[in-house]
């Protein structure tokens, strides 16, 4: 995935559990009367769905929907076209694996062990088997579409604060003929750091920020259902308007058996690869 990295039909989510109560009547003796006439108890009503009204709530409704059942680590492969100034384009195949939350690797060159390494909030750059550079940043596209569902809603809004969102603006729009919740700008701003997130599948589907090449727009599409979530297999991103790389991913592979030591930036090049040995 690429520095942007930084996530059909299912129903709204019910939040409100629903208790189950066993009373027991106490026993005493009396003379025998009358049974009474059975009464029809009146039926509970059916919990409300959970409104969505702000960015709280959404990332909490992201959460609780699919933390039970969403994959834990992921491996997929990744073609990337990459558009050039030129006009011409150059396409590449990467390999890349998630643990969650918080650890994608992403290997773009496997013959001379090139790639990239998010670890928590920092980000490693290697180059034939070195290290390159360190940085200390999140990366959206991790957070957003991933970690969302395997961490805490609270922790998830600190991170999206610390990425630079304003948590506090909140909309409702429709996006690709679909009705989406928009989160960082109010309504008719589309340059503003924000995300939008598919209303009934409550997976993110546009990604608006700032890069270091200037305004950027990322769109999340072609979602499908994998280890108990979704993973959109394409990614288009735009930068100031135009196609800058497109991804799509194939042979998606939830919960396998993956070593730490492919996300230890010590290990970059030691680490048994997924590529090389069986899933299990």
């Amino acid at each position: 995935m690429t520095q942007l990295h930084r996530r059909h039909l299912l129903s709204t989510p019910r939040l409100a559990g629903v208790g189950l109560f066993i009373f027991a009547a106490a026993c005493h003796r009396h003379p025998p009367v009358a049974a009474p006439a059975p009464v029809t108890p009146a039926p509970k009503p059916a919990p409300e769905a959970t409104v969505i009204s702000s960015a709280a709530t959404a990332v909490d409704a992201m959460h609780a929907r699919y933390a039970p059942s969403w994959f834990k680590t992921l491996t997929y492969v990744q073609k990337t076209t990459l558009y050039l100034p030129s006009g011409g384009d150059l396409v590449q195949t990467w390999y890349g694996a998630l643990s969650l939350p918080g650890h994608m690797r992403v290997d773009t060159d496997r013959k001379s062990r090139s790639g990239v390494l998010y670890a928590g909030d920092s980000v490693f750059t290697f180059a034939s088997g070195k290290l390159t550079s360190t940085d200390n940043r999140l990366n959206d596209l991790l957070v957003l579409p991933f970690d969302a569902y395997t961490q805490s809603g609270a922790r998830t809004q600190a991170q999206l604060r610390r990425l630079g969102y304003d948590l506090s603006k909140f909309h409702e729009g429709i996006w690709q003929g679909r009705s989406v919740y928009v989160i960082g700008a109010m309504r008719g701003d589309t340059t503003s750091d924000q995300f939008w997130i598919d209303r009934e599948r409550l997976v993110v589907v546009r990604v608006i920020g700032s890069g270091r090449q200037g305004r950027t727009d990322t769109h999340l599409t072609n979602y499908v259902q994998t280890g108990g979530g979704w993973v959109a297999t394409e990614i288009v991103q735009l930068v100031n308007g135009k196609r800058r790389i497109v991804e799509q991913f194939s042979d998606l592979r939830p919960n396998v058996s993956l070593s730490d030591d492919l996300f230890d930036p010590k290990a970059w090049s030691s680490a048994t690869h997924w590529a090389s040995t069986p899933n299990k």
